[in-house]
């Protein structure tokens, strides 16, 4: 009922692109806000990018110019389309989003890129 779910993740070379997409049951995706986060082994998750129900956008300095959140309301669809990877973009990548005063993650999906 209450989910979110990432897919898209593989290996890269530095320079390339990848798209990677999380899948939002409605009551998630009807909030004000849903984001993507990364997390290498050893260190702390990480925001990324951030959209509003308005499609207003929001991104870290590390990604900015290099990366897009986009969102397809009627599929409850949100999209992270990555460009001019560096190795250091290497992590595990996570959405989420809220509902009634609690945050839901989805499993992740690996990213990997070779240099």
């Amino acid at each position: 009922q209450v989910q979110l779910h990432e897919s898209g993740g593989g290996l890269v070379q530095a320079g390339g692109s990848l798209r990677l997409s999380c899948a939002a049951s409605g009551s998630i995706f009807s909030t004000n806000v849903i984001g993507w986060y990364r997390q290498a082994p050893g260190k702390a998750r990480e925001f990324v990018a951030s959209i509003t129900t308005a499609s207003s956008t929001y991104y870290a300095d590390s990604v900015k110019g290099r990366f897009t959140i986009s969102r397809d309301n009627p599929n409850n669809m949100v999209y992270l389309q990555m460009n001019s990877l560096k190795s250091e973009d290497t992590a595990v990548y996570y959405c989420n989003g809220g509902y009634q005063s609690r945050v839901y993650w989805g499993q992740g999906t690996q990213v990997t890129v070779s240099s």
